[in-house]
């Protein structure tokens, strides 16, 4: 009989003496844990404000903060986290008061016995994600119930709204199948229906992409047919994204693997096959199979590169990046719009059209049609060019991507002056996209990029 394999899990480690945390992270690494270590209380305590973990081990005698005072600040703000003590003394007040204070769930004596350890990690990780387990399948159990309430409460009503909605559809399917000349525009009015109704609002791009679109081409002077099938594509890029599972639309692109890295990757070819049978649509379809192909051949699904590309496939790829990477779709969390725009210059001649970057950055940055200000001047500055009554255009992420400012908010001297301490303090620099104010005439200063949404 093997043992179960690991728990795949966060541990933070803290004592003050380097090879004591040396020694720990030799016996758990072959674990197959996340370690992270720290060497005094108060930066645990960032640690834990920064990370998301499972279970802390900590000395118990430090100087400053002790372990027993900081798993006790650990119980109250992160009650859910494992909190186990590591001692060199057998002190049985030290272990109650751990106890009555940090709520401990083990009491660990130095030198500790390796497998002793590894086996009690084991077990509480164990007992942590079985009722993480349980908590989830209360809260199912309890959505489930009350959904079944109200479904056994208007039953009737809800039948007949149902049967409405598959009658609607069904009377704007009739329509489309009545007039062949328009049926590329319906198809593509009710794929993107569809795919709108598979994902969470936050990550239907499709519009956005479109309207970046319709501004580039125009900006590139592409011919009306060019510009349709840019559109149609705009609208109907992540069509082979509707046979997905929920799991795999909400994960970013590079945190799959496996079988799901291989369903991703096969996302434009199904796109491309179910639109073969709409003749209108050959080369929107031709654009949505090639969107993942990188310029130095290394994408998918057939290694073109360079200029074998489709032109419009090239220019399909820098929209969807660069609002894919601002939705958190690509890597783990959100890159800020000005971050997401450096990544496109980084990566140009290896995965973008060289020739198409730098023109689609400078879009973005004068007119920003994805930002969707509706003709409303923006202005793109730095924190000493800001005024006092200017509007923030969009929110404000700190370079590790900490949101600072909301959209909409309104610049005072004060909040101005605390953005320019900030690029001394963190020696970074910080661009904002602002509205100018309402009362303020005054022509932007010399070198001041302005933009119109």
């Amino acid at each position: 009989m093997t043992d179960s394999p690991p728990l795949v899990a966060t541990l933070l480690l803290v004592d003050d003496e380097p090879h004591v945390l040396s020694a720990l992270r030799r016996e758990l690494r072959r674990e197959g844990y996340r370690l992270l270590t720290a060497d005094n209380g108060k930066t645990a305590l960032e640690r834990m404000a920064e990370e998301c973990i499972d279970a802390i081990i900590s000395d118990a005698l430090m100087p400053g903060m002790d372990g027993i005072e900081l798993l006790a600040q650990v119980q109250r703000d992160w009650p859910e986290c494992l909190r186990l003590l590591l001692t060199g003394k057998a002190d049985l007040n030290a272990a109650v008061r751990a106890i009555n204070e940090g709520r401990i769930y083990h009491y660990i004596a130095k030198p500790w016995d390796a497998t002793e350890l590894r086996q009690t990690l084991r077990l509480a990780l164990s007992h942590q994600q079985a009722e993480r387990e349980r908590q989830r399948l209360e809260t199912l159990t309890r959505a489930q119930n009350r959904e079944l309430v109200a479904l056994n409460a208007n039953l009737e009503q809800r039948v007949a709204d149902r049967t409405a909605e598959l009658q609607q559809t069904a009377n704007m399917l009739d329509a489309a199948y009545g007039d062949l000349e328009q049926s590329y525009v319906t198809a593509t009015r009710v794929f993107a229906s569809l795919i709108n109704q598979r994902l969470p609002r936050h990550l239907q791009t499709n519009a956005t992409v479109g309207n970046l679109l319709t501004a580039f081409a125009e900006q590139l002077g592409l011919d009306e047919e060019s510009q349709r099938d840019l559109q149609m594509a705009a609208a109907l890029y992540n069509l082979g994204k509707l046979t997905w599972n929920d799991h795999l639309l909400t994960t970013p692109s590079e945190r799959l693997f496996a079988a799901d890295r291989d369903a991703y990757r096969r996302y434009p070819e199904t796109g491309e096959s179910l639109l073969m049978a709409l003749e209108h649509l050959e080369g929107t379809a031709t654009i949505i199979r090639h969107h993942r192909e990188r310029w130095n051949g290394s994408g998918f699904p057939d290694h073109l590169k360079e200029q074998a590309i489709p032109y419009g496939a090239r220019l399909l790829s820098l929209a969807v990046d660069f609002i894919e990477l601002q939705r958190g779709m690509i890597l783990p969390r959100k890159v800020p719009r000005h971050s997401a725009l450096a990544l496109l210059e980084k990566f140009a001649g290896r995965v973008y059209d060289p020739a198409l970057v730098a023109p689609f950055v400078e879009l973005c940055l004068e007119q920003a049609p994805d930002l969707g200000v509706g003709g409303r001047k923006v202005l793109s500055l730095e924190p000493r060019k800001l005024e006092p009554g200017m509007q923030l255009a969009q929110d404000l992420h700190s370079p590790a991507g900490m949101l600072l400012l909301n959209q909409g908010k309104e610049l005072s001297r004060g909040l101005i002056d605390k953005l320019i301490r900030l690029e001394e303090l963190e020696d970074t620099r910080l661009t904002l996209l602002v509205h100018p104010a309402e009362e303020s005439d005054a022509e932007p200063e010399p070198g001041t990029k302005t933009q119109t949404g």
